[in-house]
């Protein structure tokens, strides 16, 4: 669980930072992200987490 919460704090530090250092380019790459297709978005969702959970899986044995 201890790894669980260092994960999401990770995952919320690397998210602020790049809002705070680059606030009009993530406003930009916000607004480009309506033109791509659901079905894109899912499969890149789905292929990040395979790579996640492969690394996570890697690391625990």
């Amino acid at each position: 669980m201890k790894e669980l919460i260092i994960a999401f704090g990770l995952f919320l530090f690397i998210e602020g930072i790049l809002y705070a250092l680059f606030p009009a380019k993530m406003k930009n790459m916000l607004q480009k992200l309506e033109m791509v297709k659901n079905s894109q978005l899912r499969t890149g969702g789905m292929i990040f987490a395979l790579i996640g959970f492969l690394i996570i899986w890697y690391i625990k044995n």
